[in-house]
């Protein structure tokens, strides 16, 4: 058995584009970055970024294009898929892309483009936690560790 499965979270290094196949399906194409960190053999701090491009297709298309934005954040799953073509100039060109199956959307800029709208938390998936849990109240009860049964 064979296993082709991408999983990225970064941010999108500009606005989806939206589109439509000649039979209708709706297509958004858009980038993310993602960054690893760490110390070399003297101790300094080494940054390497990749930047990735991503496909979305039918439903999940429509609402990267409708709630995704350049630099909000973004976590895909999807499949590795490489693309080539013969380009104008006679050359034949490669793009390797993931092609998204599922689609999770990072957490809200405060004051940012979309911060009052009501985008749902997780696209293709079941729905999540509250995105706002700082607006639940606990109940507040004193514990005492003797009225444990354990």
């Amino acid at each position: 058995m064979y296993l082709n499965k991408a999983l990225i979270y970064g941010n999108l290094t500009r606005d989806p584009e939206a589109r439509r196949l000649p039979n209708g399906t709706s297509v958004t194409s858009f980038s993310v970055a993602t960054n690893r960190t760490w110390k070399d053999k003297n101790g300094a701090r080494q940054e390497d970024v990749q930047y990735h491009n991503v496909v979305c297709f039918a439903k999940l298309a429509e609402l990267a294009a409708q709630y995704l934005h350049r630099g909000g954040a973004v976590y895909i799953e999807g499949r590795m898929q490489t693309r080539s073509w013969d380009a104008s100039d006679g050359q034949k060109k490669y793009r390797t892309e993931i092609v998204a199956d599922t689609m999770q959307f990072g957490p809200r800029r405060e004051g940012g483009e979309g911060a009052s709208g009501s985008a749902p938390a997780s696209a293709g998936r079941a729905p999540s936690a509250p995105a706002d849990e700082a607006t639940i109240e606990y109940p507040s009860e004193e514990v005492n560790p003797d009225d444990i049964p354990f």
